[in-house]
Parts: C-alpha cells; structure tokens; sequence
C-alpha cells in the first residue's frame, strides 16, 4: 500500500461520513425517518441500496471458493433463488408498500391477532433482530479479517500481532475490523436509513468499480493470458454454467447434482426455505427498502432493478477473478483467499487502495444495513410494542442509537468466539424448510393464522435439530438424514403437515382483523372469498395470469442474461448473442406490460402511496 493507496481509502471514509453527517438531523425527526426514510425513497435509490447489502464482504471470497470446489455451475447454490426473487417483485412488492407497516415483524400483528400473534412478533423480533443478527454481522467480520490478514500478512499493534481478549488469542487484523465494525456504528445510529442508503450507492459503485478493474487488470497478468488463457490452464468443466445432472468425470471441477438434488434446487428451495435476504414473499431488509419507496410503483420496480442487478451484473468480475485465482494459486489450502492474493499481487499502486476501499465498502454496507435493519425490529417489535409503548418519538429515536452502538458491540464479541466462516448455508435453508410457504399464503389465504406461521417456523428448527442428535447416536432415518438439498423434500413435507394441522385446530384469526388487513392491501384471489363478501365496496387486486406471465418473463430476462453475458465473455458468442436477444425479447414484453407504471417513475412531483 503507497501513500496514494492510502488517500483512495481516507477519502472513502471522510466521504462516507460526511453523507452521515448530512442526514444526521433527518434521521433524528422520528422512527419512520430513522427506519424507513420517511417512505419517500426512489426506486433506483432503494433497490441500489438491496444489491449494496447483499454485496457482503465474504461474498467473492465466497464465489471464489464455490468456483474452486465446483466451477461456475456452483452458483447455482443462490442462483436459483432468483426465481423466488422474482415472485417477490410482481406478488409481493405492492402489497408490503400498500401494508403501511414498519417492519415485517410489525406485519405479524397486522395480519394476525390474538396472543399468539403478539408472542410471534416478539420472538421474531428478538431472533432475527438480535440472534440472527449480531451472527450475520458476525461472520462478515471474520471475512473482512481474512482480507486484512492477506493484504498486510505482517500487521502488528503495538508491536504485537495477536492480543489475548476475554480468553482467545486476537489478531491484529480482527482488532482492526473492530476498531471498523465500531465506526459504521457511529454513522448508522447517525444518519438513519436515508445516510445508510445513499452511502450504499455510492459504496456499490465504488465495489463493483473496483471488482471489475480487478477482473480486467488479472486478465491481462502473463501467467493468466486472459480468457483464452483461463480456458486453456483449466478443465473444461470448470465453465459449465449448467449443473451436471448425474455423476460428474472423476477429478473434474464441476457442479454434480443427482436427479432428486436438482429438482430440490429448482422446484423446492426458493419457495420453501427462509434465508437472510431471499426470504419467500420478500422480508428482512428487502422489505424495509420496499415500504421505505415513495409508493407501490417504486416499490415494484426497485425489487425489480435489485433482482436483476444482484443475478446479472454482481457475479461476473467475481467469477473471472475467481478462475484466474485457480491458475495463479493452484494449491491454496483455503481457496476463498485467492480473491484476496490476486488483489494483493496484480493491482498496480493506487488501485490496491481502490480495490482495499472497495471491500471496505461491501463490509460497511452490509453491517450497517444489518444494524439498522435489525434495530428497527428491536425497537419498533419489542421496545415499543412491550416495553415503552407509550413513549415519543425522540425516545424511541434515542433509543435506537443506544442499541445501534450495543448491537454492534455484542457482534463483537460473538466474532471473538467464532473461529471459522460456518457453513450454514444448508443447514440454515433445512431449519427454515416449510416456513416459506406460509410466509407466501398469509397474503392470499384468509384462513393462516398466527399458529400456521408459529408451527411452521418451529417444526423445521425441531425436526433438523433432532436429525443432528440421532446422527449423533448413529441412528438414520430415511429421507431425513439424507444430504441437502435432498432432505427438504422431508423437511418440507413434515413441516407442511404440521402447519396445516396447527391452522385447523385453531381459532381463525378474527374478523376485525381481517377485515382491516383486506381493506388496507385488498389482496386478490379466490383466498380471500369469505372475507370479500363482507365488504363488496372494496375492489380486490385484478390479474393474477397478467403477475403470473410478467414473473416467468422476469426470471426468463435474468437467467438469459446472466448465461448471455456469461457466455460472451468465456469466449462463445454465438450462444451468448442468443442469451442476449431471448433477454432483450423479454424485456421488451414486461416493459410493455409495466410501461403505465413506468411513466411515474421519472415523475419527480409523484409521491402518491399507491400506483393506480
């Protein structure tokens, strides 16, 4: 790192925190301006913010890995949830901006009633605000300590390299990732989600800039020999874009899946299983970007935007630098740090800084987004529903800066007791397998109820949590002990049963209730017939075929596009010309469809809560 280097880094922070500063006083005014930025938020703003955050810093050390173990055809791992995504753009966007609600925890006593509702709402708070949280926030610091750990292999403290704190041996590098961890605390409890998302803006442009210098600069290293080279110095399968159905060529690096594995990939997963950031029917803080938009049409198309940003124009650079990370560094023990190698070794002064900045930027984006996100349910599902419920908004205000510094500091100490990045990704998607169904009905189904989501969140947690121990003991039982995904199949079935047992065998969430969730979001649907008959001066959303055929040309847009672009830069144009144009055939058709909304869009005098 030259002095250059380190003034692309400086000015990154000062920048970083003069946004911050800016929106300081906004934040302040009350808890919809501190959480949901006053629900005045573009489309282009709120949906660059989604793929910001979801642009974590273990994320290309992530693909990196994947690529190494299973070639490109290993993306298919969260490749796959853009279908789910994508049903979450056209069924899902208008509603949660038409709910009014704060939070998606918030939605629970919205949509259910009864104590069982409040229970939920205050669990879900304390899980995903807190638990789920301070881990998420957890193993990304440890990410971003491998990349400090590789960039400066010789960093010492005081003269020291590690420091014993609370017990175990700290590196330099996680002292440094504290001291970081601690300052985007300080310009989240400042700024409120109006800093947080204009910081990630520009934080995505400077990590996606950064990435792709990166990919170009290891292109042109004479030991790689640009693309050509890669295909040259790697097995074939290495640029298989399609999973292998069946067993793969012995030694070869490519994604294998078995005929069930597939089909639990592509039929199950994105509809069934819960997981941070592509939960089934949107939620997390994909939800809070959507009920933050100025009205439902900014909503629906700034998911739409995240989705097809986050499938198509994030991975690519990753995948490059990942496959000439393979030919530069054929035998690392720990294939996620080749990202990090090629940075330290290809980049040219200055743009070390930019690219070091560049990961700063995916760490601070995605740690504050998770502060504030998961804050906002400590405040809004737990302090101020069962705590302080008559409190002002300046309480409330305070209260969320107090926890935003608290929350940060107990991931702290979490990340000083994990000592690896878990693979939880299957495990995770088995303990959630069902609840995705539920979480999609509750919008078109009257009869759920605040047991069928109860059911369904603790029956997947019980039945994974009993196949560890049997398997513990050596016992096996079929279907359950089997590999993921192939065990959702299980899973999701057990759960399904369970859930649907809970919804007949109690109470149906009452009228009133009812009847003000169908009057607030008029969904539409045969699921909602009892309840419309009650109220025939409310006229139900119209065209589910029309949503049905706009989300199978969306998935049909990303999919081309991702293979098209995929397959022009690996060197086969023809195959990707044709990717391109079956993208660009379907664009055209869902501009089309959307081209009314669409007018709004570019209208700065619109802030109308609904679309039309």
């Amino acid at each position: 790192m030259t002095l250059l280097d380190w003034l692309f880094v400086v000015g990154y922070l000062v920048f970083s925190f003069g946004i911050a500063l800016y929106y300081y006083r906004r934040a302040g005014q009350d808890t919809s301006e501190f959480f949901l930025s006053g629900r005045a938020m573009p489309w282009w703003l709120a949906g660059t913010s989604m793929v910001a955050t979801t642009f974590a810093v273990d994320t290309p050390l992530l693909v990196t890995e994947i690529v190494a173990t299973d070639g490109i055809a290993g993306n298919w791992l969260w490749w796959n949830a853009a279908i789910g995504g994508m049903l979450t753009v056209f069924f899902f966007a208008r509603l949660w901006r038409r709910s009014g609600v704060m939070t998606d925890v918030e939605f629970v006593e919205f949509r259910y009633s009864g104590r069982v509702a409040a229970w939920l709402r205050g669990l879900k708070a304390v899980f995903f605000g807190l638990l789920m949280n301070v881990l998420i926030i957890g193993w990304v610091s440890l990410a971003m300590e491998t990349v400090i750990d590789r960039l400066f292999p010789e960093l010492t403290l005081l003269g020291r390299a590690s420091f014993s704190v609370l017990g175990p041996d700290v590196s330099a590098a996680l002292i440094v990732v504290a001291g970081l961890l601690l300052l985007v605390s300080v310009y989240a409890l400042l700024s409120g989600l109006w800093g947080v998302m204009v910081t990630d803006v520009f934080q995505f442009v400077v990590a996606m800039g950064g990435t792709i210098a990166l990919a170009i600069f290891v292109l042109d290293v004479p030991e790689v020999g640009g693309v050509q080279g890669l295909r040259k110095q790697l097995p074939d399968q290495t640029f298989n874009l399609l999973p292998t159905v069946g067993q793969a060529a012995e030694g070869a690096a490519t994604f294998s899946l078995s005929a069930l594995a597939f089909a639990a990939y592509a039929g199950v997963q994105w509809w069934a299983s819960w997981y941070p950031g592509a939960e089934p029917g949107g939620g997390g803080y994909v939800a809070q970007r959507m009920m933050s938009a100025k009205n439902e049409t900014h909503a629906l198309f700034a998911t739409l935007w995240f989705t097809i940003a986050h499938y198509c124009l994030r991975p690519w650079p990753w995948i490059i630098v990942a496959l000439a990370s393979l030919v530069l560094y054929p035998d690392l023990s720990e294939p996620r740090a080749g990202f990090v190698l090629v940075m330290r070794d290809v980049l040219p002064a200055g743009m070390l800084g930019l690219l070091f900045a560049a990961f700063l930027a995916a760490f601070m984006s995605t740690v504050s987004t998770q502060l504030n996100w998961g804050v906002s349910y400590l405040v809004n599902d737990f302090w101020a529903r069962f705590v302080r419920p008559e409190a002002d908004d300046k309480h409330y205000v305070l209260v969320s800066r107090v926890l935003t510094f608290g929350v940060a500091l107990l991931s702290l100490i979490v990340t000083l007791f994990l000592d690896t990045i878990a693979e939880a990704w299957g495990l995770l998607l088995s303990a959630s397998a069902g609840l995705g169904l539920v979480l999609i009905l509750r919008w078109y189904w009257w009869r759920v109820n605040a047991w069928s989501e109860m059911a369904a969140t603790v029956a997947p947690i019980l039945l994974t949590v009993a196949a560890l121990v049997l398997n513990a003991f050596g016992v096996q039982v079929p279907g359950l002990q089997a590999e993921f995904p192939v065990n959702l199949y299980a899973v999701v079935g057990f759960t399904t049963i369970v859930w649907l047992a809970a919804t007949f065998l109690t109470r149906p969430t009452d009228e009133d209730t009812l009847d003000a969730f169908y009057r607030t979001v008029h969904p539409g649907g045969p699921g909602w017939a009892p309840v419309a008959e009650r109220h025939p001066d409310v006229t139900p959303d119209q065209g589910l075929g029309r949503l049905a055929v706009d989300w199978l040309l969306g998935v049909v847009l990303v999919y081309a596009t991702l293979f098209g672009v995929g397959y022009l830069i690996l060197g086969w144009t023809v195959w990707g010309l044709g990717g391109v144009m079956i993208a660009g055939g379907a664009a055209t058709l869902l501009w089309r469809d959307l081209q009314w909304d669409a007018v709004s869009l570019f209208d700065p005098t619109d802030a109308s809560e609904t679309s039309g």
